[in-house]
């Protein structure tokens, strides 16, 4: 019987990734050109920043006029502040002490004159020459979002930065490259993404606030029939952590955040689900779904078999879970060596052999973060400590 219920939810979630897949590719988008001046901002919430954001403000230099950057921070005596002068940047000093980058930026956004086009970025970001370049062909094509690679500036410090820098490649390269070629609405992940002055206006503000307010505002594009498009051609680098335990807390308010953004929009997207765009509505509410589903059936699996290895030891039992964790492990491993091929994340050779057997490993512990994340009554925001300049 138990087998029975693991097999449903496995051919369910196959059953959703395929319905996911076919309708993304009747998804329909109208774009129109943009005619306007090439007129931008960047916004930088910068909250203890000091030991990494002259890399980026560094970087910006080339190709930014300094007066159009402004950094957000929450004490004048930051010493982020002090740099921030160095080069010409606007300092931005928060009032509240809502702590969530939504907030940061929400408030920076009511208090600066308007442009056509707001670029946000983490302080710990560095900015290619040709990244703005690059924006622009995607501003010019009509995009109301436009999201830049994410590379990483220090994926070859250890084997933890490395395989948390694959999370995004999973995103981008398996996940928004594929909407890309279906014109279909893309998620955002994180930061190195602009959103359009026209609704920035219409928003007075920022006005999303969860813990993942990136998954928030990408469900809202859903919902809202914006347009959006990942350009690969547009590179930024980001720092990721390099301490497992930072990881778990990381992806923890990822998950948290996850849920709560999907419970404030996926029944306004529901509603849709026939209206204009209605391939990338089907897909934001079937494909994650499918992977939880298989992985609920795969988990059951497993512990079915570990209680039957305790209660009374069973050979077949035994094979039984060894063969379902190899398949897994396998599966994943392809996913990894899939995604280092084709994708153009800086790691070394060495590397690369060391993740694509360490990050299947990695990847099971989402189910823990999952777990955690949902008997956790509340997820706080945590500074990552950043120190890569």
């Amino acid at each position: 019987m138990i087998d029975l219920i693991c097999l449903v939810f496995i051919i369910l979630g196959i059953i959703l990734l395929i319905l996911g897949n076919i309708n993304i590719r009747k998804n329909k988008n109208t774009l129109v050109e943009n005619k306007d001046d090439y007129n931008f901002c960047v916004l930088i919430p910068a909250r203890d920043e000091s030991k990494v954001i002259e890399g980026l403000l560094k970087s910006l230099k080339v190709s930014v006029n300094m007066q159009d950057v402004y950094v957000i921070v929450e004490d004048i005596n930051d010493k982020t502040v002090d740099i921030c002068k160095k080069y010409n940047t606007n300092v931005i000093l928060r009032t509240t002490k809502r702590q969530r980058k939504g907030y940061a930026l929400d408030e920076a956004i009511k208090q600066i004159k308007d442009y056509n086009l707001y670029f946000i970025f983490d302080a710990d970001n560095v900015v290619d020459k040709n990244f703005f370049k690059e924006m622009k062909k995607t501003y010019e094509q009509g995009y109301d979002i436009g999201v830049g690679y994410r590379n990483c500036k220090n994926g070859n410090d250890n084997i933890i930065s490395a395989c948390s820098s694959l999370t995004f490649s999973m995103i981008n390269t398996l996940g928004n490259d594929f909407r890309n070629k279906h014109n279909a609405n893309i998620i955002v992940s994180g930061t190195g993404f602009y959103i359009k002055g026209s609704w920035i206006k219409k928003w007075q503000g920022y006005p999303f606030h969860t813990l993942t307010e990136d998954y928030e505002l990408s469900l809202y594009s859903i919902l809202n029939s914006m347009t959006s498009h990942y350009n690969d051609k547009a590179i930024f680098y980001d720092e990721q952590p390099t301490e497992f335990s930072q990881t778990i807390k990381q992806r923890v308010r990822w998950i948290k955040g996850y849920f709560e953004a999907r419970k404030k929009y996926i029944p306004l997207i529901l509603k849709q689900l026939k209206q204009p765009n209605y391939g990338s509505k089907y897909s934001v509410c079937l494909g994650v779904r499918a992977f939880i589903y298989i992985i609920i059936g795969i988990v059951i699996f497993m512990l079915k078999n570990i209680v039957l290895l305790f209660m009374n030891f069973n050979f077949i039992s035994l094979i039984s879970l060894l063969s379902i964790i190899f398949l897994s492990y396998l599966i994943m491993m392809i996913v990894t060596i899939k995604m280092i091929k084709k994708d153009k994340l800086d790691l070394n050779y060495k590397m690369k052999i060391k993740t694509i057997f360490y990050n299947p490993i990695y990847l099971s512990t989402y189910v823990y973060c999952a777990l955690k994340a949902l008997f956790t009554k509340e997820v706080v925001w945590s500074k990552i400590e950043h120190k890569k300049n």
